[in-house]
């Protein structure tokens, strides 16, 4: 099943993101190559591909999981979550209806 990973970011965490990044993007790259990842980004903390030092104020990972507690172990273990990036991460089930 699909789960939707919505993380918040606690305020002014761009230098906290930019040290956990490399090893961040590792794991969204290994659910990629496994054929589990739908779609993967962060929200730009202004209206803006690219918000520089405005940073950005959460994430959105929808994947697929064997089970909630499995999309909920893996979310806890982000390299984001142990920099202290995230601020909370929901986990929910998701149903892709489009496209």
């Amino acid at each position: 099943m699909l789960y939707a990973i919505i993380s918040q970011d606690v305020e002014s965490s761009l230098s906290k993101r930019k040290t956990a990044r490399e090893a961040h993007l590792k794991r969204l790259d290994d659910l990629k190559q496994q054929g589990r990842l739908i779609l993967a980004g962060p929200h730009p903390a202004i209206d803006s591909d690219d918000p520089g030092e405005a940073g950005f104020s959460g994430s959105l990972v929808v994947a697929e999981f064997g089970s909630l507690q499995d999309a909920q172990d893996w979310a806890a273990v982000d390299p984001y979550v142990d920099a202290g990036v995230y601020q909370s991460v929901t986990v929910k089930p998701f149903k892709k209806v489009l496209p």
